[in-house]
């Protein structure tokens, strides 16, 4: 398989990294930072990483940042919940096994194109509030008994504007996307 421009420069630093340990010398880590830019396929970028600790088949980066660390919120009979001005990690995991969860990015610094939700509820629901234009896709989610997931936002992503990929289970819940509502004020502001 093809590399990306991010792939290579995941293989770069590495080697960076390396020779900072001093596991390389200057000469080496010309030699091998050629290999990793001019790399074409994994194979390539595997090369000049093969006898470095962690070495073995260069992972893409997708596939890296997919099992990158969550940021978990936890509870055991209590609700989760975040609104305001609150830094939105790129992956979050919900767990409560008494409580509802509320997680409002409408007001939110959200860095990330992409950002994952996973939920584990045992006995509680789940409402998420994204900003205007956002778009949430919810096919990797299970809903439990009697719950449903009521998603009243776009599912397919778009260029430049925040996705949130949502997965996991609610046991006795249900699962509620929407945008913010809006006052009667802002609602005439717009219709005049």
């Amino acid at each position: 398989m093809r590399v990306s421009d991010a792939d290579r420069e995941r293989a770069a630093q590495q080697l960076q990294k390396a020779f900072a340990e001093g596991r390389l010398t200057p000469v080496e880590l010309d030699e091998r930072l050629e290999l990793a830019f001019a790399a074409k396929t994994y194979g390539d970028l595997t090369e000049p990483l093969s006898d470095l600790p962690g070495a073995g088949a260069f992972v893409p980066a997708v596939i890296a940042d997919a099992h990158a660390d969550a940021v978990v919120l936890e509870s055991k009979s209590g609700d989760v919940s975040r609104s305001g001005d609150w830094l939105v990690p790129q992956r979050l995991k919900i767990v409560s096994k008494y409580g509802n969860a509320g997680l409002d990015l409408s007001e939110a610094s959200v860095e990330h194109p992409v950002v994952d939700i996973e939920f584990d509820l045992k006995y509680g629901s789940a409402k998420i509030v994204l900003p205007e234009g956002a778009t949430a896709n919810t096919d990797g989610y299970q809903a439990g008994w009697g719950g449903e997931a009521k998603v009243s936002v776009p599912s397919r992503p778009r260029h430049g504007i925040l996705h949130v990929r949502i997965t996991g289970r609610i046991k006795y819940g249900e699962l509620k996307v929407r945008y913010p509502r809006r006052s009667v004020a802002d609602w005439w502001r717009d219709e005049m």
